[in-house]
Parts: C-alpha cells; structure tokens; sequence
C-alpha cells in the first residue's frame, strides 16, 4: 500500500518512521516533508494547505491511505476535500477538528456534556476583556481561541501580565487571525499530563500515557512553546485516574459528537490538570501530539498501519495494541530566539553520531538541507528521543545523545522528567 503523510516536523518524521516498519507498506510519499522523512519517504515540496496540489499527488501515487499529521489542514478541511475524492484519510474532518481550532467551540460542547474543565469566557473586544481582567483578578489565563502553534497561551500572575497579554493578542496580533477573540480561564493548579487516544466514530483506544513540558525553561518558567520534552508512561497517572479520564472526558465528549452528527475518526488528544478536584480538561488536539508522538512511537510495538486502517474502516474495536514496558523520553532542541523570532540556517552537527546510540532516535522537527548542509529551519530543531530500562536510564541516554549533536544558539532544557523523577 501507498501512504501519503501530510507535513514536515518532528511529530510527522515518527510516523513515518513506524510506517515503514510495516510489511504492507510499500511507498510513503511526504508533503513537503524534511531531511530526516527523507530517510524513509519521498518527499516533495508542496505545502499542507496546497489541496490541489495534495490531491493530484495523491491520485498519482494511488494513495490507500492518507494521514494528515499538523493541524491546520484538517481546520482548513483537507480531509472532507480528500474523502470526497474517494481516498482514505486518517485524521478528523473540519467539523471534528474544531474541537482544536475553535477554542470557544471546544468550551461549549464541554459545558453541554458536563465534561470537568476550567471556567471560562470568551472575548472579542480587547476593552471588555481588559475590564473582566481587572474585575475578576488574577492569576488567570489568556488564550487565543484559534491555531497558534502551541504558543497561544499565556499564564499571567499579575495584572499588568494579563493586560499585556490582551494588547499582544488581540491588537498587535502576534498570532495572526488566531488571536481575534480570546478566551480567559480559571488558573488551575496540579500537574498536567496528555492522553490520546485513536478514535473511529464510536470507538476510543486510550494510548500509553504521557507527559509533554511546555514552557521554554527548566523549573517549567518562561514562555509557553509548543513542547521542549515529554515522556511516557507517566507515573502520575494510575490505571484510576485513566479510566476516570475515559469515562469523564473521552465518552461525554464523543456522545456529543455523535449527537450534533460529526463524525470524528483520528487522533483525539487531551491536554489535562491534575487538579485537587480531579481531572480537568486544559485542551483538545485533534491529532497526534508533538512531541508526545516521538516517545509513543518509539514504545509502540503494534504495526501502526493496522490501527489506523482499522480507525479508517471503524473497526478500532477489532484491534490490541502492545507497547513496550520500557519508559521513553525526547527532549526537545530549539533554535536561538523561540518561541519568539527564531534564527534559521545554522549548521548541524552530530545527528548520525546521536542516532548509532543503541535505543536512541533522532527526530527532525525543523531542518533542510542548503548547499549539501543540515540546517536548521524551524523553531523546533530536533529531538533526541530514548528507551530505557527505567525512566532515569532514558533520561541519562537522551542527554547523552544530545551532548552529540551541535548548531549555533542551540538551546534546551536539561529537565526533562524532572516530576516523575523527584519521586523515584
């Protein structure tokens, strides 16, 4: 079978990679994919928001199935385009994917199916929102209510930060059109974690779980990113705790669905705090987490194509997946200036040294190759991702790995776990 992939980062490079470990594979075609998919597709330069160009492609390779793996095609549809065409696609349709790219659309189908979350309202004067801030107080939570790459949200402490948050988003618009309305939230307090899980209509698989480290800084301080590590399984979600969040949060949610009549079949993934409470819903993702997918992936024993076929084909309840009992951590690298402005093409060095470690992968989020160089070109760089007998064991053999790999104004964290491990 043919495969068409859908995109270019770290999260897509482990798909690609499980891929092609399976025997039905036959080809992988990658748009527009990157040096490190090159390993295991062909990869072409066209863009995920170039539908014409992606069904054309698709009809030419005779695609048997099609995974989308960033957000902004499916919000933007490329699913409904695709099925109507006849292919076969792994990720949800537009109306499904709203869950992700309509913050406000996600709250309310919550409130309606009483699913645990924080309180909330929504905005689209930056004036009203700024008297609410200095009505309600603070800490408290901006978000832009549209696709902001992960960067969309900001945790203020005070009221100045929140104020500051409000200008940024909703009139100078550093996220574009995603921050035209926001959304201000509850501060909810424990630890978080991310559980996804694979959906086919009416059917939910709850994946391994994991635990993605959001902001740029050890000590979890500075601005938030789109996620600098992230581990599995995470010790602080006892099989209770994950059945709660299935009955809680994954049913409620589908029954609604199922109820307004979107059909949802993909990836479902649930951002959740840990609250004195219980769980509570911080956001919905409505595909694979990056890089929550590097450290699944590499657990993941299971031949993916088979459970997405069977997600495809609503036969998830034919399917058992088996995952490797040892641990798996990636710690991110990222380039001089993110999550702000960041530098693109300084040289890389050491990959293929940090990738002969035994159990150790490197993933590429965000490089190119330039007049025969490895280059960086995103804000996420790379990341090194290990299996260890224990989670410390995967931990050491990460930074090891990285200690490897080189490129000017190279950062990350050196904290990775840091939780899980305090109380082992």
């Amino acid at each position: 079978m043919n495969i068409l992939l859908i995109g270019s980062g770290g999260r897509e490079h482990a798909l690609a990679w499980k891929l092609s470990q399976s025997p039905k594979v036959q080809k992988i075609v990658a748009l527009p994919g990157s040096p490190g998919i090159g390993q295991y597709a062909d990869c072409r330069p066209i863009g995920v928001t170039d539908f014409d160009k992606i069904e054309r492609t698709a009809r030419e390779i005779q695609a048997g199935l099609v995974v989308i793996g960033p957000e902004d095609p499916l919000a933007l549809g490329l699913t409904d385009r695709l099925q109507k065409a006849g292919f076969r696609v792994f990720g949800p349709n537009q109306a499904a994917a709203r869950l992700e790219s309509d913050k406000w659309f996600s709250k309310d189908l919550m409130r309606q199916q009483a699913v645990p979350t924080a309180d909330a309202r929504m905005f689209s004067d930056p004036q009203a929102a700024e008297e609410y801030v200095r009505h309600r107080g603070t800490p408290i939570v901006i978000k832009a209510t549209g696709l902001a790459k992960g960067k969309g949200v900001t945790l203020c402490y005070r009221e100045s930060d929140a104020l500051q948050a409000i200008d940024q988003t909703m009139r100078q618009r550093v996220f574009g059109d995603a921050g035209a309305k926001v959304v201000i939230e509850e501060f909810l307090t424990g630890p978080e974690c991310s559980i996804l899980a694979f959906i086919d209509r009416r059917n939910i698989y709850l994946m391994e779980t994991s635990q993605d480290h959001k902001t740029i800084d050890e000590g979890d301080t500075g601005p938030m990113t789109g996620g600098m590590g992230a581990y599995s399984p995470t010790p602080i979600v006892t099989p209770q705790i994950l059945s709660q969040i299935e009955r809680e949060v994954f049913v409620p949610i589908l029954d609604g669905l199922v109820r307004d009549g979107i059909e949802y079949k993909g990836v479902l993934y649930a951002g959740l705090m840990l609250t004195a409470s219980g769980p509570k819903v911080l956001e919905f993702n409505c595909r694979f987490g990056d890089p929550e997918t590097q450290p699944l992936m590499m657990r993941l024993k299971s031949d993916l194509l088979d459970v997405m076929l069977a997600v495809v084909e609503g036969k998830l309840d034919q399917i058992t997946l088996e995952w490797d009992p040892r641990p798996a951590m990636c710690v991110v690298a990222s380039s001089k200036g993110y999550p702000g402005k960041n530098r693109v093409g300084d040289v890389i060095t050491g990959i293929e040294q940090a990738d002969q470690m035994p159990n150790v992968k490197v993933f590429h989020s965000g490089t190119e190759l330039k007049d025969g160089q490895l280059v960086t070109a995103g804000g996420r760089v790379l990341a090194v991702t290990a299996l260890g007998d224990t989670l410390r064991d995967a931990q050491q053999r990460c930074y090891q790995a990285m200690s490897l790999i080189h490129f000017d104004g190279m950062h990350y964290r050196r904290d990775i776990g840091h939780r899980a491990l305090k109380n082992l």
